[in-house]
């Protein structure tokens, strides 16, 4: 994977509209890097908050997922020194910190990459964010096994302001 480079505009207060309460339409992928094409469907809310005095902030996601209790959290934190956003995942399915992404926003369209392992194969990992519309933005996750010669948009996320 290329080193990533922020964008001129790259900022901590990139991620400032999403800061407060939000209802979440989820549709993911019911397998990943399979050919699956069946989507599970869920609905969530999500609270994000501002931290360590705007260079950070952190969100709490909770959902029912298959009649099953489900929780996720994310830390995002802006390294004032590189411009770069690191976002980290964690879910109450796994109880693991997931590598970080990095990236930063071009306009309204924020791009952040990572190298994973998913089944025992590396990947690479990118996320999407679409604040093209500030109160109804939209998250995208995407899954490469081909060293991001092509990808499996396997999770969306529409978020609309609570």
């Amino acid at each position: 994977m290329q080193a990533i480079q922020p964008s001129p505009t790259s900022s901590h207060h990139d991620f400032d509209f999403l800061s407060g309460q939000w209802h979440v339409r989820n549709r993911k992928l019911k397998s990943r890097l399979d050919g699956c094409t069946e989507w599970d469907e869920f609905d969530a809310t999500q609270n994000m908050r501002l931290v360590l005095h705007g260079i950070g902030n952190t969100d709490i996601l909770s959902a029912t997922v298959n009649d099953q209790p489900f929780e996720g959290m994310t830390l995002r934190l802006f390294n004032p020194a590189s411009r770069l956003w690191s976002i980290y995942w964690a879910d109450s399915n796994r109880g693991v910190l997931e590598p970080p992404v990095l990236g930063s926003f071009t306009g309204d369209t924020g791009l952040f990459f990572t190298e994973d392992v998913f089944n025992g194969q590396n990947i690479l990992v990118k996320f999407n964010w679409d604040k093209t519309d500030p109160e109804a933005p939209v998250w995208s996750q995407a899954f490469s096994a081909d060293d991001g010669i092509t990808w499996e948009w396997n999770w969306y996320m529409y978020f609309t302001r609570m």
